[in-house]
């Protein structure tokens, strides 16, 4: 049978609400398919945003602990060297005041004749000549005279020969020398320096870790000691 004209609209109607229900859902399920999409890739550039945030705090924390460790070791190292110049500092007054001092040494002639009589034998046990030459100060050649009477008195005793000791008229000390003498033998190819300058600096090497020790005490970073 032939539909009519009514009947023919209303099936195109029906065709045409189908189509738009199916178009309708599947729209649905596009927008639905759309949206977990993008919530699947907003989760995923969160979390990749959130890990280089992460990375660049711990690039930084770390950058910001190294900085403040170099920091705290040249701070460290600055005072060090200060309290070590410091330091340095007292000990050359303590060496320059005492250098300073031994220019007084010579005026008290008794202990200058006994210290002159120590220099004296010391140098002759260390060359054991039987003939020696000793340069001295020219101010000093009247008390050293008196020093080697005893000196060698004492040596003869001692080591069972007496040596001959002259003074070098020709190679005095400077005047400017705080005293004390050099004694040569072998002619003149052996010295031994007992001025008392070069006994201050002896004395400086020898007693400077124990004078450094009773001003400052010990040091905490010393592993090792003599």
């Amino acid at each position: 049978m032939s539909l009519s004209d009514d009947q023919v609209n209303q099936e195109m109607k029906k065709m045409i609400a189908f189509i738009k229900q199916e178009a309708m859902e599947k729209a649905r399920e596009i927008h639905i398919k759309a949206d977990e999409e993008f919530a699947i890739e907003k989760a995923k550039l969160v979390r990749q945003e959130t890990s280089n945030i992460d990375a660049t705090y711990e690039r930084k924390k770390k950058q910001a602990a190294m900085q403040q460790q170099i920091s705290k070791s040249l701070i460290t190292n600055k005072t060090r060297l200060r309290t070590l110049a410091a330091r340095q500092e007292v000990l050359d007054t303590i060496f320059e005041d005492a250098r300073n001092e031994l220019k007084n040494v010579s005026k008290d002639k008794t202990m200058y004749e006994e210290l002159l009589k120590g220099l004296l034998l010391q140098g002759l046990y260390s060359l054991m000549e039987k003939e020696v030459e000793v340069r001295v100060r020219d101010a000093d050649k009247d008390v050293v005279k008196k020093a080697i009477e005893k000196a060698v008195k004492d040596f003869n005793e001692q080591a069972g020969f007496e040596p001959s000791v002259s003074i070098d008229e020709e190679g005095a000390l400077p005047s400017e020398s705080s005293g004390g003498m050099v004694i040569v033998g072998l002619s003149g190819r052996i010295e031994v320096d007992n001025t008392l300058e070069e006994r201050l600096r002896l004395l400086e090497d020898d007693a400077l870790p124990a004078i450094r020790i009773a001003l400052f005490g010990e040091s905490p970073n010393r592993k090792f000691k003599d």
